[in-house]
């Protein structure tokens, strides 16, 4: 028997309209012209980096602390390495996507050597590091979807697709073993 669209409103949206709506949205920012107030794209000023140059360095540092956390959960859970390699991968492919744009000053896509920081803290069992990465790409493609409204064109469309991939993830890391 078909399920009635009133069970499926029940059990909420699918995964492909959130996907979708997360396209749109990047699309719309994408379209927008300037800010509020009709200034620049960028909604930057001469004096320091712009608006976007701030978004592009906060993603790649955000991607890389997320290559972090993989690595902080390979190094303690050696069996998870052949699950999680490509995941990892991807984050650093992320992280180099942000690293690359046009407009980005050397200050804010170099990686500047801060104090060293401890590595993370990674659970005890395979199943709550899972967790754990699975809750750090939720809450960062949910960062990264509220982000993309603010920045212009391109870089919307970066931060929406890379959003989507670490949605992909974090279902990967949950679901993805089942």
């Amino acid at each position: 028997m078909p399920l009635s669209s009133a069970s499926r409103a029940l059990r909420g949206p699918r995964r492909r309209s959130l996907l979708a709506s997360a396209a749109g949205a990047a699309l719309l920012a994408g379209c927008s012209s300037g800010g509020k107030d009709g200034a620049d794209a960028d909604g930057g000023t001469d004096s320091g980096p712009s608006l976007t140059e701030k978004a592009r360095a906060r993603a790649q540092r955000d991607s890389r602390g997320l290559v972090e956390q993989y690595d902080a959960v390979i190094a303690a859970h050696p069996t998870l390495a052949e699950r999680l390699g490509p995941l990892r991968a991807e984050a650093v492919r992320h992280a180099d996507a942000f690293g690359d744009g046009a407009g980005a000053t050397p200050s804010a896509s170099s990686s500047v050597v801060a104090p060293a920081a401890p590595p993370p803290a990674v659970p005890a069992t395979e199943k709550d590091a899972l967790a754990g990465l699975a809750t750090a790409e939720r809450a960062l493609a949910d960062r990264r979807a509220k982000a993309l409204l603010d920045v212009p064109g391109e870089l919307a469309r970066l931060l929406a697709s890379v959003a989507a991939a670490g949605a992909a993830h974090a279902y990967l890391l949950t679901e993805g073993g089942k």
